[in-house]
């Protein structure tokens, strides 16, 4: 199977919009056009309706819509779809995982919705990627989904891997719309849904939180687990680690259904029995090869970048789309896998203590005999030899003495890299990175803390309070030990900062109470007023030493917690 990255520019083609792009991945986009496709007589998937897939079972009792998308508006207009083919009522609602479960109100507001079910660990997932890290994450999904390009022109968007875009213009203001599930589960379960037996598997895979909806009576499965391309073990935006071993138990039990339709989380459904079991076979077995070799081989000592070089899928894995590296690459999977059983560190001296970024590129520049014989050598290479002149270029850019030009080549050659791979992750990421370097759309925005109403105003008191543990200065904490009460609206969550963190309490031992409504505190988390401005004014009341108060939030790196003079 050939490699995700290309030597040359053979396989690159012009898109329709202008853009450039490996032949194989423009082709993808095709598969993941919109249409609503027929699983037998009674169930129906819309793909190509957002980044996720909407799919609709009826039973006696009425329809089960399963999955809402990412808004309220991608999700209207699966119903009408929907209505396109049948006529019944919506009764209930499934989850598959947590990423596409924001759509729920365009459902329950106009259908008879008596059920919505998912797994337990669904309101957890969504917490945990808009809180703490969400810096990260958010910065993660504008790479990895092409949120920064353009439509059109050399850098258009083609597609995201698992779907035409990661969110659709026509749906905007993208209203959020989710609805907590009113029934979950951890465990196999069995439950009747519209006058059907519906089987719930736990199946990890993107999330830990995946479920396998099996209807026995429809032969059909609903599932997260194969996809429109290799599975992604490694994601660019960066996740959690994705183990294969847990992957691939719950593709032995889809194998094992003996399913006649399979809907997907993403990309066209299968159907016929025979096909279904051959290919999910087939992409269960990809898996393991993966896995099964990286530890073969780091038993042998090689490294990460090593195992990277030395494994290749097999090319009996090469004849199904569902198997190309269109999302993302073998070689970081398995790199992936071997920091997810062996941490970071992998065996190899220079990565042991490495030197900081802009150290270590002073350090080889000078070695390889300074700035201009560098850069010479990656005008030579970017064309011939991208992932050595991305390598240097990506050093150069470190040097104290960088310009503009030196960023200019970093965009060029991953302008290279981008069009030369098949992967639409590598694409996307190499892209959103090559405008950031050369000036055309900075991420200096996606690389600092930023709150939004509309993010945290279903927070919970004690993620409002107690996100600020991640945005301690420490210079300023220097001295501090107070432990806050903060009440909002009456709610009450603590925070006791000392020894240079924030620690997150129940408030109940605090020697300062802080108190005001909750949304005064939301606009100093989004920055719409000043701590300062609000102790001044009133619509913050301290009981308790001020000063205490101001010395301890005055080291939250917000705007709205800055001090007068700090």
């Amino acid at each position: 199977m050939a490699r995700a990255i290309r030597g040359d520019d053979a396989a690159v083609a012009e898109g329709p919009a202008g853009q450039v792009v490996d032949s194989s991945l423009l082709a993808h986009t095709d598969r993941l056009r919109r249409q609503l496709y027929p699983l037998g007589d009674h169930a129906w998937t819309l793909v190509g309706n957002g980044l996720s897939n909407q799919t609709f079972v009826r039973g006696p009792g009425g329809i089960i819509a399963i999955d809402t998308g990412e808004s309220v508006e991608e999700m209207r207009a699966a119903l009408a779809a929907l209505r396109e083919v049948a006529s019944e009522p919506v009764v209930a609602v499934l989850y598959t995982h947590f990423h596409y479960v924001s759509g729920t109100t365009a459902v329950t507001d106009t259908e008879p919705v008596e059920l919505i079910f998912g797994h337990e660990r669904i309101a957890l997932n969504r917490a945990r990627s808009g809180t703490e890290i969400a810096p990260t994450y958010s910065r993660g999904l504008v790479e990895q989904f092409a949120v920064a390009l353009e439509p059109t022109g050399p850098d258009g968007l083609v597609n995201v891997g698992l779907g035409l875009s990661y969110r659709f213009d026509e749906h905007a203001p993208h209203t959020i719309g989710h609805v907590p599930a009113t029934v979950t589960a951890t465990a196999d379960t069995s439950l009747e849904v519209a006058g059907l037996r519906v089987e719930v598997r736990p199946a990890p895979s993107d999330a830990d939180d995946s479920v396998t909806f099996w209807f026995p009576d429809l032969g059909l499965a609903v599932h997260n687990l194969v996809w429109p391309a290799l599975f992604n073990v490694f994601a660019i935006r960066g996740e959690s680690y994705r183990d294969p071993r847990v992957l691939i138990d719950g593709l032995d039990h889809l194998a094992g259904l003996g399913a006649e339709h399979l809907a997907a989380t993403h990309g066209p459904p299968m159907s016929g029995a025979t096909e279904i079991a051959e290919r999910v076979t087939r992409y269960r077995d990809a898996i393991q090869f993966l896995w099964d070799q990286t530890v073969r081989w780091t038993n042998r000592g090689l490294s990460g970048p090593d195992l990277a070089d030395r494994i290749e899928l097999p090319e009996v894995f090469s004849d199904d789309w569902l198997l190309q590296q269109h999302y993302g690459v073998a070689e970081h999977h398995v790199q992936q896998i071997r920091s997810g059983l062996f941490g970071f560190f992998d065996g190899d001296p220079q990565r042991l203590l490495p030197h900081p970024e802009r150290e270590r590129a002073e350090r080889f520049v000078a070695a390889m005999g300074g700035l201009d014989a560098v850069r010479a050598i990656i005008d030579g290479a970017t064309e011939d030899d991208p992932r050595w002149a991305l390598e240097l270029a990506g050093l150069v850019v470190h040097h104290a003495d960088a310009d503009e030009g030196d960023r200019a080549r970093l965009a060029a050659v991953l302008r290279v890299v981008a069009r030369r791979t098949t992967s639409a992750n590598v694409r996307n990421w190499c892209l959103t990175r090559a405008r950031d370097a050369d000036g055309t759309r900075s991420l200096d925005r996606n690389r600092v803390h930023r709150f939004r109403h509309r993010q945290v105003a279903d927070w919970s008191v004690a993620d409002l309070v107690g996100v600020l543990r991640v945005l301690v200065v420490p210079e300023r904490a220097a001295g501090v030990d107070t432990h806050l009460r903060v009440v909002l609206s009456g709610e009450a969550a603590g925070l006791h900062v000392r020894n240079h963190v924030a620690c997150p309490t129940d408030g109940v031992s605090a020697t300062v109470t802080v108190a005001c409504e909750r949304s005064v505190w939301v606009d100093l988390l989004c920055g719409v007023c000043g701590l300062d401005d609000v102790l001044a004014d009133g619509r913050m009341t301290v009981d308790g030493d001020i000063d205490a108060v101001r010395s301890a939030l005055g080291v939250v790196d917000l705007d709205g917690f800055a001090l007068e003079g700090s």
